[in-house]
This record gives structure tokens, C-alpha cells and sequence, in this order.
């Protein structure tokens, strides 16, 4: 069976290079109408590189007989979020789903990184998708199957150096589970993936990783390998919800988060935390995965 996107509308940020670009080419090439959405700042959001990088994405779609729009909008403002959702409007009609793909990154500790990196972190990952969201929501409720996919990341569980950046990935994560309660009723789908290539934004985080998984990031992990989950997760027939995908180099995983069995003691110690530590910690073939439950069916009068 092969899976089309004729009816699709769907807006991608950050798509003007790398992963949100391949995500962009995929979609336009099995048939969906893309808002290819890029600012053309710098990897670190400093500033704006100087090129066109949408108009040049759109460019190519276009020439190969796809749909698409290029719209220059600054995600991380109210303004732009709205520019993104209106263009996919008047240009086609509709909005159908939402591909957040936009980052920035740069490497600092903890101690050094000014408060300010931290802020322009959270307005570009976190904010950005959140009024990105806001502005599309109305769209996704109408939408005959609404459909957002956030990019988080691994760093989100600890990575050297990026406090400022997975503390940003990691509040993403929270806004997808949350976002997926809030669908439920309406039938949107929100979903994350946590990629994995060999784009600016690994170069930029070169100085975290060793030469060696630099090497093999930048010959082996394509943006290319992402792109496939992030357009299932936008299709109709993508039914899960609150759900995050691990995607590197045609590896897909699910990343779950489960309770343990743990303990249950009404008189409960320190020391008896201490003592039964091990079973609190264990993970055995009871510990339950966290879900988004789907939605009730209301009975039948």
C-alpha cells in the first residue's frame, strides 16, 4: 500500500535546510501542499545568514511539479506563527498538520551559559512550537485528521554541555503529551520524534560528541532517514498519539517511559526507601509504558 498526501496541507518550520528540508521534499513528492517555513538565521539564532534558503526549497519542489510556498516568518514570535498558519490558508485552503522542526543550538556549561541563552532557547524550541500550535489549532480541530509532530531530542535525558538546549527539548516533550490530552476529543494526533543526522545543527554540537560519532553522523545519518516518520506521523492512517520516535540512519524506535512495580508500604521509612532501593529501581516485564489514553466513546442512548 502506498500512503499519498493529495489532501494534505501541512506547514514545516526550519525547512529550509537539512532534516525540515527533507521533510518538505517528501511530503511535496507524494502529492501534500507544504509551507516550507525558514527565517535563514544562523544555527546558533544569533542572526540571519544572509540567504533564502525557503525560496530555495520551494524553488525545487516546484520544478519537480510539487505544491509549494515559502514563507520567511520568525517562529519564535506571535507574528510570525500567525504568517505561517495564514499563508497555508490563503494559498491552499486549508492547514492539516504541523511539522515543528525549527532549532538553533550552541554548546556552554551549565554555570557559564548567560540567562538569556537559555530564554532564546526556550522562545525558538519550546515557544515557537507552542505558538505555532496556537495559531494552527483552530485549522487542526476542522481538519478531517489534524496532525502535529514536534522535534525533540536526546539530549532531553543529558547531553554535555546543552543544559540550555535539551532544558528546552525536555519542556517540548511535556507540551506533546499534553497537546495529545488536549486532541483526544477532536482526533488530533500529537507526536514527537528525536532525530538524529548529520546536519548544522551536529556540526554545531561537535565539540560535545567524538570524532569518531561525528564522522559517522556526517557519512551515515541523513536527513533523508528521518523524513519517513515524520510523514507517517502527519497522515491520516497514523493513529497513535503523545508518543516520541527515536530516528537515525533507518533506525526507528519508540521511546517509552514506564512506571516500575516500586513498592507499596502505608508505613513507609527512609529506611525502608534504603533497604528496598533496588526494587524501586527495578525494571521487570510489569513495569507499565505511559500512555495517552484514547478518548472515551461517549454511550450510546
Amino acid at each position: 500500500m502506498t500512503l499519498d498526501f493529495n489532501d494534505r496541507v501541512v506547514v514545516i518550520t526550519g525547512a529550509g535546510r537539512g532534516i525540515g528540508r527533507a521533510h518538505a521534499e517528501l511530503l511535496a513528492a507524494r502529492g501534500a501542499a507544504v509551507v516550507v517555513g525558514d527565517l535563514g538565521a544562523t544555527i546558533d539564532g544569533s542572526g540571519i545568514d544572509g540567504d533564502d534558503p525557503a525560496a530555495e526549497v520551494v524553488a525545487a519542489i516546484t520544478a519537480a511539479g510539487g505544491r509549494a510556498v515559502a514563507c520567511a516568518a520568525d517562529v519564535a514570535t506571535e507574528d510570525g506563527a500567525n504568517a505561517l498558519v495564514d499563508i497555508a490558508v490563503s494559498e491552499f485552503g486549508r492547514l492539516d498538520a504541523v511539522i515543528n522542526n525549527a532549532g538553533i543550538v550552541r554548546t556552554g556549561r551549565f554555570d557559564e551559559v548567560p540567562y538569556e541563552e537559555y530564554q532564546r532557547h526556550l522562545d525558538v524550541h519550546y515557544f515557537g512550537a507552542l505558538r505555532l500550535c496556537r495559531a494552527a489549532w483552530p485549522h487542526l480541530l476542522k481538519s478531517p485528521a489534524g496532525r502535529v509532530v514536534n522535534t525533540i531530542s536526546q539530549a532531553m535525558l543529558g547531553n554535555p554541555d546543552m543544559s540550555h538546549y535539551g532544558g528546552s527539548k525536555g519542556a517540548l516533550f511535556g507540551l506533546t503529551r499534553n497537546l495529545a490530552v488536549e486532541g483526544l476529543a477532536s482526533g488530533v494526533k500529537v507526536n514527537a520524534i528525536a532525530p538524529g543526522a548529520g546536519t548544522r545543527m551536529a556540526e554545531a554540537s561537535a565539540d560535545t560528541l567524538s570524532p569518531e560519532v561525528m564522522e559517522y553522523m556526517r557519512t551515515q545519518l541523513r536527513p533523508e532517514h528521518v523524513a519517513p516518520v515524520a510523514a507517517y506521523l502527519v497522515h491520516p492512517d497514523c493513529t497513535v498519539t503523545g508518543e516520541v520516535f527515536n530516528v537515525a540512519g533507518g533506525i526507528v524506535n519508540r521511546l517509552a517511559l514506564v512506571n516500575t512495580v516500586g513498592i507499596h508500604d502505608p508505613g513507609l521509612t527512609v529506611e525502608t526507601v534504603a533497604e528496598r532501593f533496588e526494587d524501586i529501581m527495578a525494571i521487570t516485564a510489569d513495569a507499565v509504558p505511559q500512555v495517552v489514553a484514547p478518548a472515551e466513546v461517549p454511550a450510546s442512548s
